[in-house]
């Protein structure tokens, strides 16, 4: 049995912890319409290799759409509705995004979630996350929605502080977590990505979140 057979075995639908939940396979109808909306996302406004404030070179490359975008550099960690790279907007979010993120959140038990941003990132072999709050949305009292797509990777879910546990989470291609209400300050990361190859991204994978930050 493969990695990816193992990671496709695990139980569907497992609340993470109260007001989270990973959906298994949720976004698979929709995995080609979402692909391709990462594509024409990231012809407009390419990946890149971000900083944070204290010089450090994030290992997943990123990129965004929506009326904001999360950025980090020099200057902090914030929402800004240009793309610093090019002084433009971020492309509009496509349809097929906004869509998803109101029907997962719906089916977690968050009937009104509108995102008005998504922060797409790339990974690849080796590329991870460390365990972060999100902190830098305007509205925290809407949930934040994460499509998986391409390799399996470990979702790291914890607490309210930094010490508390972390759950060691599988997620697969087209798996949806969704965390908010009491959950919502929980500290959450990824494991390095390991090496594979998925039979639509190769040795990659995409997550995207979406998110109300404004």
């Amino acid at each position: 049995m493969t990695t990816m057979d193992l990671f496709a075995a695990q139980p569907r639908d497992i609340p993470l912890a109260e007001g989270a939940v990973l959906l298994g396979g949720f976004a698979l109808p929709d995995e080609a319409a979402l692909l391709a909306a990462v594509e024409a996302v990231a012809a407009v406004a390419p990946f890149r290799h971000m900083e944070t404030p204290n010089g450090f070179r994030m290992s997943a490359a990123m990129t965004n759409c929506g009326a904001a975008g999360w950025v980090t550099d020099r200057r902090g960690y914030r929402y800004d509705p240009l793309d610093p790279e090019s002084g433009r907007p971020w492309p509009t979010m496509p349809s097929v995004f906004a869509d998803l993120a109101r029907r997962a959140a719906s089916a977690a038990g968050y009937p009104d979630f509108a995102p008005d941003s998504a922060l797409i990132n790339f990974y690849e072999p080796g590329a991870r996350m460390s365990a972060h709050q999100d902190m830098n949305e305007g509205d925290a009292s809407a949930p934040i929605v994460s499509l998986s797509l391409g390799l399996p990777m470990t979702f790291l879910f914890g607490g309210l502080q930094r010490t508390d546990p972390m759950q060691r989470v599988p997620l697969a291609h087209g798996d949806v977590v969704v965390w908010g209400g009491p959950s919502r300050r929980a500290f959450h990361g990824v494991n390095p990505l390991k090496e594979g190859v998925h039979p639509l991204l190769g040795r990659r994978r995409i997550n995207v979140t979406f998110r109300k930050a404004l």
